[in-house]
């Protein structure tokens, strides 16, 4: 029913085609990958992706100050517009389906303009971009972060309201547990509003580990993903609980992130799919 994807970005710096075959030897079908298009090689990705029997399924777009949709200034918009935009071509090189969407920069918790103000000049960048998107065969999906990340849309509600306000049918909505834990009320409920606008899905628990490391019951949530009729991609991004995750990624890093959460991840995951019989 589902189709399960990874996120690489845990597994640091070490080079992409180990990653890649770590996924798919755990029994993913396909891989998710960082937004950073320039300093890839989508030909020798694409190509550890086919040895490897997997596909590449979704772009992670990061947004720094330099790449945000609603920053004062003028060219900051416009970087973090052509940002996205070559993410979406660097996911059409890789034959993937999705690329993430979020407003503000990461980390950035306050508005420099009116909210109104920021709120239009997404509107419009969302625009532009799903359009984009559409005519490189992708989908565009909007992912609420928490308050300690953002301040412009945190929970489904204001996902739905910003989506339904672009109207284009090739914006989709994003779910996140990890934030969703902090942020909603009821997760799985959060989910049937979002409806057939759920688009894209990264399961990770309150701790940000693999899903059943932390105490979010993933049963009722699995089950709303399969009430909505949801049949796309189950990703994991999964992070270090530090605050400069960064910093641990690129040095020591933390291996329990590598091999045991890649595996453990999925085998949860279908071990409540099929106890609840959602296959």
């Amino acid at each position: 029913m589902f189709k399960y994807t990874y996120n690489t970005l845990v597994y640091g710096a070490e080079p992409i085609e180990l990653g890649i075959e770590r996924v798919a030897s755990a029994g993913y079908d396909g891989v998710e990958f960082v937004g950073e298009p320039a300093d890839a090689d989508a030909t020798a990705i694409a190509a550890a992706l086919d040895s490897n029997g997997v596909r590449a399924s979704s772009i992670v777009s990061i947004y720094t100050p330099e790449r945000d949709i609603v920053s004062s200034t003028a060219s900051v918009r416009s970087a973090a517009i052509d940002y996205v935009k070559a993410n979406i071509d660097y996911g059409q090189l890789l034959g993937a389906d999705v690329v993430t969407f979020t407003p503000t920069a990461c980390m950035k918790i306050s508005p420099e303009a009116p909210i109104d103000q920021e709120w239009d000049w997404a509107v419009a960048a969302a625009t532009e971009l799903a359009n984009y998107a559409l005519g490189a065969g992708l989908q565009l999906v909007l992912e609420p972060w928490n308050r300690y990340e953002t301040y412009l849309i945190t929970r489904t509600a204001q996902a739905i309201r910003f989506i339904d306000e672009v109207g284009s049918p090739n914006l989709g909505y994003m779910a996140d547990t990890f934030h969703m834990s902090i942020e909603e009320t009821d997760i799985a409920q959060s989910i049937r509003g979002a409806g057939s606008r759920l688009s894209h899905v990264h399961l990770a628990d309150s701790n940000r580990a693999a899903p059943g490391i932390g105490h979010i019951d993933f049963d009722p949530i699995l089950q709303a993903i399969a009430d909505v009729n949801y049949t796309g991609w189950i990703s994991y991004e999964l992070l270090p609980a530090a605050g400069d995750v960064w910093g641990v990624l690129s040095g020591a890093g933390a291996p329990e992130f590598k091999d045991p959460y890649t595996r453990s991840a999925i085998a949860h995951t279908k071990e409540i799919v099929a106890r609840l019989g959602l296959e």
